[in-house]
């Protein structure tokens, strides 16, 4: 059974760290393929869950360093049914890859909490979503009812595994990410809800940030245990936090890019732009001192174990 899916640690005001940018360290640091972003189809074969392994492992290391706690998010953002048939699994196979990915998430907690010595630290096992289409281009939305019903498979794969909750990831519009809060509240585990933003701080469909949110708690009944801003650099969205409106108690995650690109610009490049770690990490000590209870730190597009290191340096020690 699940530790903490009745309550979820990272309510608190405790650090949380997680991942990077899986994809982008894959494909770029890693010199590999990576097919349509699947990093799930890594579950496939041996080398591939022993590079996953490695990879969660170096970054939950860094979480003990800090004495944070720790989110393990699944590599299934591309699992689901329309990404997945491109890469030939049938509804069997899929629903097997996101159980698998969740045991492996639960095979890494255990491991690292049997670790003789090791400082008890929180390490919550989340079921990572990604949107039915682009990440960064919502295309043709779906209406909130369509996006439960698509999405609710995965979700109810999640509920039947150990993972403590679902993370809905880089979401381009709210009545999607409506759809996965009440599949999530359907099956009784915990979900967070984050939105992709553009360089204008709005999602890619033009509505804010703050529309969005509430939109999403007014249609949900509140359900998301809570918010997160991913895909986007600090300073696209920085200003947000001068809103001063009691939905932004509501955001407690970032997952930033490390490039201050925009999506095109990041769409049409060849190469990594990886920004500066440690500028990363300052931007992010700038935004926990202005909203202290953002306390769910990681990285997205262009992020990898440096960015994490100096986040967890700049927000953990400021924190302790």
């Amino acid at each position: 059974m699940s530790l903490y899916r009745n309550r979820l640690p990272q309510l608190a005001d405790n650090v949380f760290l997680t991942d990077g940018g899986g994809e982008t360290t894959y494909i770029f640091h890693e010199g590999r393929e990576l097919p349509y972003f699947a990093l799930f189809d890594l579950l496939r074969t041996s080398e591939g869950r022993a590079w996953l392994r490695g990879y969660y492992a170096r970054y939950m290391k860094i979480a003990k360093a800090n004495g944070t706690g720790f989110i393990l998010e699944s590599p299934t953002w591309r699992a689901n049914p329309d990404w997945a048939a491109k890469l030939d699994y049938d509804p069997a196979a899929l629903d097997a890859a996101n159980r698998s990915a969740i045991d492996l998430m639960c095979a890494l907690r255990a491991e690292a909490m049997a670790v003789e010595g090791a400082k008890p630290q929180p390490i919550v096992v989340s079921g990572c979503l990604g949107p039915r289409g682009d990440g960064y281009d919502p295309g043709k939305t779906m209406t909130a009812t369509e996006a439960e019903e698509y999405h609710g498979g995965q979700v109810q794969v999640f509920a039947g595994t150990q993972a403590d909750m679902v993370s809905a990831m880089t979401m381009t519009n709210a009545e999607e990410a409506i759809g996965i809060a009440r599949a999530a509240a359907s099956a009784g585990i915990p979900a967070a809800i984050s939105f992709t933003l553009e360089t204008d701080g709005k999602l890619p469909t033009g509505q804010s940030l703050r529309d969005a949110i509430e939109t999403v708690d007014d249609e949900t009944g509140g359900s998301p245990a809570y918010f997160c801003i991913n895909c986007a650099h600090p300073t696209h969205f920085a200003a947000l936090l001068a809103d001063g409106g009691d939905w932004l108690l509501r955001l407690r995650g970032i997952r930033a890019n490390a490039s201050k690109r925009s999506h095109a610009e990041l769409d049409q490049a060849t190469d990594l732009d990886d920004g500066d770690p440690v500028q990363l990490g300052r931007d992010y000590q700038d935004i926990r001192r202005q909203a202290p209870w953002i306390s769910v730190l990681g990285g997205c597009c262009g992020t990898d174990h440096r960015h994490i290191e100096q986040i967890g340096h700049c927000c953990a020690s400021a924190a302790g």
